[in-house]
């Protein structure tokens, strides 16, 4: 999960347990770019939001248009490297890169843009609504300090804790911590999975947590979270990562796919740039994945059953 700047068929989609990096030399998948097959390699993101949308566009891929579908799990920044040799055929929830799109969009053409995904991501920093109505001002980060005791845990060297999730994450808050000058650590809880894991606990006892968390998110129906407010967000402010003191953008999330794949690719193209769906949508199938636990197959079945009038919209006129 990235700021705006910077940051199961064949393949084996994996659900919201773990963020581990994957090399794309090692993990390429077998059918991407195959001459003449009917296949096409979807890149997942390791957040369950990204998941839910490979799931359904998999299962509709398969289902209803009859492709063999593969899914690479691949960290953010190397997933764009990797469309852009056509290993993978598409990313279906990229939260900005601006330097990528430059140098693959803009100046070799090696990727396109796949759409609107229809969901807007935002990134933030947050605290249990049960802590924030007992101390309304810590929605003001000025306010951070004063709570740091209450947010110390053995982790977090005598400061306060910022907890953040994968080291793969791109994010702005090891830099936001030292020029806002606060009182606090920003400790990795090693993925989404393990995040949400601390957070629980800590809401099952009520105790005070200070998160690096994003919306759309199915916890947040579980945790109510509110966010501590940041500098406000300006366009710019977030140019030089070492000197950023502003909040996280708001980030209406894209689709992007390979150049050749997005010409030539077919009814499989022309479905994952017509997929467009709502915040509910993918949290209700986010849900299912990583609450309910279902396969994100059986996930996106049942997500795919009681949706037909906004999927049957995505899928190619014959």
């Amino acid at each position: 999960m990235t700021p705006l700047k910077a940051v199961v068929g064949a393949g084996v989609l994996l659900a919201a347990t773990g963020c581990g990096a994957a090399d794309m030399t090692k993990q390429s998948s077998p059918f991407a770019n195959a001459q003449g097959a009917k296949t096409v390699t979807l890149s997942v993101q390791s957040w369950v939001g990204a998941q839910a949308n490979v799931a359904v566009a998999q299962y509709l891929l398969e289902h209803e248009l009859g492709y063999r579908v593969d899914t690479v799990q691949v960290d953010e920044v190397p997933a764009w490297d990797a469309l852009s040799q056509g290993r993978v055929d598409a990313i279906l929830e990229d939260w900005g890169h601006p330097d990528q799109v430059q140098r693959y969009v803009k100046d070799k053409k090696l990727i396109q843009p796949g759409g609107d995904l229809g969901v807007t991501g935002h990134i933030g920093w947050f605290v249990p609504t049960y802590f924030a109505k007992k101390h309304p001002d810590i929605t003001n980060w000025k306010n951070l300090d004063k709570y740091a005791d209450q947010f110390k845990t053995a982790e977090s060297g005598g400061k306060g804790q910022l907890l953040d999730g994968s080291p793969s994450y791109v994010t702005n808050d090891k830099a936001l911590v030292k020029n806002l000058n606060l009182d606090y650590q920003v400790v990795f809880a090693g993925s989404e999975a393990a995040q949400i894991t601390q957070m629980k606990q800590f809401a099952k006892q009520k105790k005070p947590f200070l998160s690096y968390w994003y919306t759309p998110q199915w916890l947040t129906k579980q945790v109510p979270m509110t966010e501590v407010k940041l500098p406000k967000y300006k366009e710019g402010c977030d140019a030089d990562p070492k000197k950023i003191t502003c909040a996280y953008p708001t980030t209406p999330l894209q689709k992007y796919l390979n150049t050749d794949f997005a010409k030539h690719g077919g009814e499989a193209a022309q479905l994952l740039k017509n997929f467009k769906w709502t915040t509910s949508d993918q949290n209700e199938v986010s849900l299912l994945i990583a609450d309910k636990k279902l396969k994100p197959e059986a996930a996106a079945k049942k997500w795919v059953e009681t949706h037909e009038s906004t999927w049957k919209s995505w899928l190619p006129k014959k």
